[in-house]
């Protein structure tokens, strides 16, 4: 059985005004820094980001996965996990985009002008809006991880060069043709991000493993969006974030969509760990200092379960 304190992943209410540096930024910082320590993971209500540019993304993706296969195999990309990828044996139920830096109009307009030739600024305008707003959010949570362990303010220079880069990825999954059982639509693995920022239909599925090897399914509200920690912020906190290890699964008769926004440092970036978060007694330094493009591109050659500790621990 789950403890109960596994099973309740937390859910925080960012629609409350929240002036950095306020004692309500600061307790929930401290909330959320506790919940990323324990889950890897937290839930959150935010009104910033409105209900119908949601609404408005949804749609896009919809007449966006049903376009003929061959258009959407358009999109390539020599970074792994960017291109399309549809009708893969090994998640056959899954079908992704990857777009990178969509935030920029440039990159936004580059991805919807190959998939409609004749052009779409509707749902051009739709992703890069939603995807600048999720980048301002995920500079919001680091910082409010940096004030939850109490650093002094320069590292918010630091965690901001871990969203120097993204990755906006659009996904579908198929509703499984045996609608009995459950299937795995995404299988088990750690974000290589720093961060990642989703938000889904009103098909659940998401699951992530607690400490103990339990899965345990996310409830997520209404309008709710989820944060999971990567392999970046892990090292970065001295393994002291989790990096919470997740997975899709389908059941019932309706498609799932989701985006999700990962954000990352930009290849050049070195990780080390701040010095405070260093305690000979019960931190000691667990990860030595690297590049992020050479640990991306060691985890992309071998997809060890284990690279981070593998490539970069002490």
């Amino acid at each position: 059985m789950e403890s109960e304190s596994e099973m309740l992943i937390p859910c925080f209410d960012f629609r409350k005004a929240l002036e950095e540096g306020s004692e309500e930024w600061k307790t929930m910082s401290k909330n959320v820094r506790e919940a990323c320590e324990n889950h890897g993971c937290f839930l959150f209500m935010f009104d910033e980001i409105p209900k119908g540019l949601r609404e408005q993304m949804f749609m896009g993706m919809r007449a966006l996965f049903d376009l003929p296969e061959e258009t959407k195999k358009k999109h390539t990309s020599p970074k792994p996990y960017r291109s399309y990828n549809g009708k893969n044996p090994i998640i056959p139920l899954c079908e992704s985009f990857g777009i990178d830096d969509a935030p920029l109009p440039a990159m936004a307009e580059a991805f919807t002008n190959l998939m409609w030739p004749q052009g779409n600024p509707s749902f051009s305008e739709t992703l890069k809006s939603m995807s600048s707003k999720m980048l301002e959010l995920s500079f919001l949570i680091l910082k409010m991880i940096v004030e939850g362990y109490g650093l002094p303010r320069h590292y918010n220079l630091d965690v901001g060069n871990m969203k120097g880069s993204s990755d906006s990825r659009l996904i579908k999954y198929q509703v499984p043709k045996s609608n009995n059982d459950s299937k795995n639509a995404l299988l088990p693995h750690t974000d290589k991000s720093a961060l990642t920022i989703l938000f889904q239909n009103d098909v659940q599925g998401l699951q992530v493993l607690s400490k103990t090897g339990k899965w345990v399914g996310l409830e997520v509200p209404q309008d709710g969006f989820v944060v999971i920690i990567g392999d970046i912020l892990k090292a970065w906190s001295n393994g002291r974030l989790h990096a919470a290890t997740h997975r899709v699964v389908m059941s019932g008769e309706k498609e799932r969509y989701s985006f999700g926004f990962f954000a990352m440092p930009k290849e050049e970036v070195n990780i080390e760990v701040p010095i405070e978060l260093v305690d000979d007694k019960t931190h000691p330094l667990r990860y030595r200092p690297f590049n992020y493009g050479e640990y991306f591109h060691y985890f992309v050659s071998t997809l060890k379960e284990n690279a981070l500790e593998v490539f970069a621990g002490l």
